[in-house]
């Protein structure tokens, strides 16, 4: 099986400092990823070239088994490469269905000739998407504010699969959540992964990647330093390899 996002040979440099060098990756639809290592590692740096925010200085991208250039986030959200950075990038101001539909409005004539919001429409179609999702939030027409930690990470994943995401990057999902919310989270990610979603996670919560991926990169000082199957791994050897106690490549 071909993989949904592929990345060969990714190099980027920022001056004559080498944040990712020469690392190569891929994800199957229904496929988890975790990608782990040290603060300064390289994940943010690799994950930013795949969303479109950096421009790789060698190196290629596939999606869908195909070449393609990314050269902003727009590019990315274009091709259904949605990426759920840890501050979410949610209007705290609006309601659900107003940030599920965030630039993306719905829109209806009023008297005629007058464009004027649909809420009803944009109401209908969150809770649609929460519902296949089996996500539950007291009231559509709370403010984000007013959310709870893991209620704001499912809004956010939820705008995500309702413009038809192919591929979703997750940056830390489950950091500052509850434990009651944290296992949430990972029920979602392990409900998208059911219906063919492939999906990077990054995270410092050794337990929830073990809980959701099926392979792991570990990266250290910008490079690929190992590439493990969950199943035949444990804590102890993850950890030697992030810190470098542990070298060989797998």
């Amino acid at each position: 099986m071909g993989y949904v996002l592929e990345v060969r040979n990714i190099t980027k440099r920022f001056g004559g400092l080498v944040a990712v060098n020469d690392v190569s990756m891929g994800v199957q639809a229904g496929e988890v990823v975790g990608l782990l290592g040290d603060n300064g590692a390289g994940k943010s740096t690799l994950i930013k070239v795949i969303s479109g925010v950096y421009k790789a200085d060698a190196g290629k991208i596939l999606f869908m088994d195909k070449e393609v250039q990314i050269d902003s986030p727009m590019d990315a959200l274009a091709m259904g490469i949605e990426t759920i950075y840890q501050d979410l990038a949610l209007a705290e101001n609006l309601n659900t269905p107003a940030n599920i539909f965030l630039g993306r409005e719905k829109m209806k004539k009023a008297l005629g000739f007058l464009n004027v919001l649909d809420h009803a429409y944009m109401q209908k179609e969150s809770s649609k998407i929460l519902e296949k999702l089996d996500i539950l939030i007291p009231s559509l027409r709370n403010r984000i504010r007013a959310l709870s930690g893991g209620q704001r990470q499912a809004v956010a994943i939820s705008r995500s699969i309702y413009w038809d995401a192919k591929f979703l990057i997750m940056d830390e999902p489950t950091a500052a959540l509850g434990v009651a919310e944290q296992k949430k989270v990972i029920s979602t990610i392990n409900l998208l992964k059911s219906h063919g979603i492939g999906i990077i996670v990054i995270s410092h919560q050794m337990h929830d990647i073990f809980q959701v991926a099926d392979r792991m990169i570990i990266m250290r000082r910008g490079e690929k330093v190992a590439e493990l199957v969950t199943k035949n791994t444990n804590a102890d050897e993850v950890v030697s390899l992030i810190v470098g106690a542990e070298t060989v490549t797998k």
